[in-house]
């Protein structure tokens, strides 16, 4: 039996299939507007026990400097040997890199988990599951937030290098919870290829 589909659901696959990681962006503004939409989009995601456990610090003008600035400390402090991830040295090139694109990209937002435990807590399994589904949460709300920037003509890179600069970035954001991603968006200046996907049948099991 072939799948009816609407309009809509035709206009959202096609947002979810041509939407890309951006890494080069115009040196142009993105109006307050445009970023309330983002985040009102991300808010609007589900969240594990409607706790939606975010807080969203939207950075750009002097505080982006600012947040640069903490950023190469991070990934300074990592050459030199006192490294928070000493097992991801190799990466350190590919950060610094993702912190020129941060340059470049006029807002950045960083999502704070209000509800999370410090990397280094120790937890039980409880705990460690109701920290496994905030997170999925979060995500949820990031990728509510990327598809939004999408339709509206924006580009956007969804940051896990944040990381290597964590003890900074956290003590400069100042903000109570545990720092849990971040999100850069602009105008793009390029327009990449699709990067590659598993193989269906690599990543889907049926059961009946």
């Amino acid at each position: 039996m072939a799948v009816q589909r609407t309009d809509m659901a035709d206009k959202m696959t096609e947002l979810i299939l041509r939407r890309r990681s951006i890494r080069k962006y115009e040196d142009k503004d993105v109006s307050k507007e445009l970023i309330d939409r983002i985040l009102q989009a991300g808010m609007a995601a589900p969240s594990s026990k409607n706790r939606q456990p975010w807080k969203f610090i939207v950075v750009s003008g002097a505080a982006k400097t600012e947040m640069l600035s903490v950023m190469k400390k991070g990934l300074e402090r990592e050459k030199s040997g006192d490294a928070f991830l000493p097992g991801s040295r190799s990466h350190l090139q590919a950060a610094a890199h993702t912190s020129e694109i941060m340059a470049q990209a006029p807002v950045t937002v960083f999502v704070v988990n209000p509800l999370g435990a410090g990397l280094s807590e120790s937890l039980t399994p409880e705990e460690r599951i109701f920290e496994i589904c905030n997170v999925q949460s979060v995500g949820a709300a990031l990728e509510n937030m990327t598809l939004e920037a999408a339709a509206l003509g924006l580009g956007s890179l969804w940051i896990g290098d944040i990381f290597f600069a964590y003890p900074e970035l956290s003590g400069w954001l100042r903000s109570d919870g545990v720092l849990t991603a971040a999100m850069s968006f602009g105008y793009p200046a390029e327009s990449p290829a699709a990067r590659p996907r598993q193989d269906p049948a690599d990543s889907i099991e049926w059961r009946s």
